[in-house]
């Protein structure tokens, strides 16, 4: 049976449903799994033989172990990865790993999707309802709200930064009504993130009322963002040779995912962090100093984090050990100009239309392959272009075709509740 322990203190242990619907643990720290098991060697060299589906289910399978029946175990695997992971080749050593074709068109559909359908299976004999608790820079919401929409017995509630994500973004997480709930906060994302943390540490609401997260703090979350990279890495397989991941990064949950598959056993050479001007962690890997900052805003808001939570669990993997970190994660950063200059030479050279994350990636696997080492690399292109409609096409001066499910979304009525940076007001919701 696995259990799960504090990243604050290894010696607090929860098991897998404790975990999932506590989110934090009680003295704040992320749950990482006791164990990370290393994955048989002749499913690893067979990767391209798998579909995504049996992929994700030998290894959830072998993380978890005998946590859940192998039955219940793939039927919740099977609901949730209804769509693919497909990689896109642009060059000899330059792939796009394309995590949107999910219902909300971003890669966030994967961690929300799994983590709604194993919620549901661990509460479905709880008589006293779950409240999600959730703050979003951008894709999280929607793609939250669209995987625990009428789930039996979980009710959602998305906070986001008022005027800070993008209209569709706000469109996809406030139109969404029965059990989900959109909370508009006047504050940048850390406030709402900041807000969910005080949440989870008050006692007295815990009494009250059932509650979790849904953010990448959740080890739900975390745990299906490590399928893609066996599936993106089996696409491009090369002989067995390794690869490099460039990871668009700001709360830096799908980076610690990387890892996590690394850890597993997937031959990743390195990965490039790759951020916005909100640089904290490539700074930490420059300096050894980890300085948080006020979160700025850019073009990828996804990726606009000051102070990203799952830090902690990277300082973990790595004992907090800089060089070993070094050797792992290569950082940078770039500018909104630099992101358009990208998004710009993606399409004129390669006739690939990017989102603005998408586009931070590329230039970190570009400047890798300038800087350290010319090999085969991917970058994870998060979201559709046509969410950040605006910006891309005054960028590469040509229409996009809005896909029919964006479309319909921007004749619904916005329903949210707008709140000020207070946590008085927040938890004045639930007593």
């Amino acid at each position: 049976m696995m259990h799960f322990y504090s990243t604050r203190d290894r010696t607090q242990k929860a098991f897998l449903s404790e975990a999932v619907f506590r989110g934090l643990a009680s003295d704040g720290g992320l749950f990482m799994p006791e164990r990370i098991p290393r994955l048989k060697q002749n499913f690893l060299a067979d990767l391209s033989s798998y579909s995504f589906v049996e992929m994700a289910y030998e290894i959830t399978l072998n993380l978890l172990q005998d946590t859940i029946p192998a039955a219940d175990l793939r039927a919740i695997i099977e609901r949730a990865l209804t769509f693919e992971a497909p990689i896109v080749r642009l060059d000899e050593h330059l792939y796009s790993l394309e995590l949107f074709h999910g219902p909300t068109l971003s890669f966030k559909d994967f961690g929300a999707r799994f983590m709604a359908q194993l919620m549901a299976y661990l509460n479905r004999h709880q008589e006293q309802p779950l409240h999600i608790l959730a703050a979003t820079s951008g894709d999280t919401g929607s793609a939250v709200a669209h995987g625990f929409l009428d789930v039996p017995g979980i009710n959602v509630w998305i906070l986001y930064p008022k005027g800070q994500v993008s209209l569709i973004q706000e469109k996809q997480l406030t139109t969404m009504g029965h059990n989900v709930k959109a909370l508009e906060i006047e504050g940048t994302f850390d406030d709402c993130q900041a807000l969910v943390k005080q949440a989870f540490q008050d006692n007295e609401l815990g009494q009250r009322i059932r509650l979790t997260s849904a953010n990448s703090i959740n080890i739900a979350r975390l745990i299906p963002q490590s399928f893609y990279y066996f599936y993106a890495y089996a696409q491009c397989q090369k002989g067995g040779a390794p690869v490099v991941f460039s990871v668009p990064s700001g709360n830096f949950g799908n980076l610690t995912a990387g890892v996590l598959a690394k850890r597993m056993g997937l031959p990743i050479e390195r990965f490039i962090a790759a951020t916005n001007l909100n640089d904290s962690v490539p700074r930490y890997l420059e300096t050894g100093v980890f300085q948080p900052l006020l979160s700025k805003r850019t073009l990828s808001n996804a990726m606009d984090v000051g102070n990203p939570s799952n830090f902690a669990r990277l300082l973990d993997l790595y004992e907090n050990q800089l060089d070993s970190m070094q050797q792992d994660l290569f950082g940078v950063s770039f500018s909104d100009e630099q992101t358009q200059i990208a998004l710009k030479d993606l399409y004129e050279h390669y006739d690939y239309i990017a989102d603005p994350h998408g586009a931070v990636a590329y230039l970190g696997l570009k400047t890798y392959h300038q800087q350290v080492k010319k090999t085969a690399g991917i970058f994870l292109e998060t979201a559709h272009p046509a969410k950040f409609l605006s910006t891309v096409e005054s960028t590469i001066g040509e229409k996009i075709v809005l896909p029919a499910r964006l479309a319909q979304v921007l004749d619904k009525e916005k329903q949210t509740l707008t709140l000020a940076n207070d946590y008085s007001q927040l938890k004045a919701l639930f007593v």
